[in-house]
């Protein structure tokens, strides 16, 4: 990985909740389900489309993760140039961004209960995409 973005993602993770959370695959689900529903949602995905998707999803079988993630990146570009995003800005942004706030987000992580998708109680301002 390098120097790669996927990499200072990585380091960032590391240094924000530490090595097991980083690893939690769990965790790293749920957060990029998410991350991926707010930005449908800021695009005007609605909540009823939403749920007719993962009805579809999850009614078949699973796929190739290397496969899927083929996928998940390919669709991204698609959307962020139909919406006219520069994806690796908004990147590089977001991991600026986030630098920032470690503390505020480990306060944050303190107050999720462990294995749980949802965030604890008190939860609702968006503070990261962990």
């Amino acid at each position: 990985m390098g120097d790669s973005y996927q990499q200072r993602a990585r380091d960032w993770l590391e240094h924000c909740f530490g090595r097991d959370r980083a690893d939690d695959p769990i965790s790293r689900n749920h957060r990029f389900l998410e991350e991926a529903l707010e930005l449908v949602q800021a695009l005007g995905c609605t909540k009823d489309e939403a749920h007719q998707l993962v009805n579809y999803v999850f009614g078949r079988g699973k796929g190739s993760p290397e496969q899927e993630v083929g996928g998940v990146r390919l669709s991204l570009s698609g959307l962020t140039a139909c919406h006219r995003i520069d994806e690796q800005a908004a990147a590089e942004d977001e991991l600026a961004r986030v630098w920032t706030m470690v503390e505020q987000i480990r306060e944050k992580e303190r107050g999720k209960p462990d294995g749980s998708p949802l965030p604890g109680p008190g939860a609702g301002a968006r503070t990261t995409t962990s």
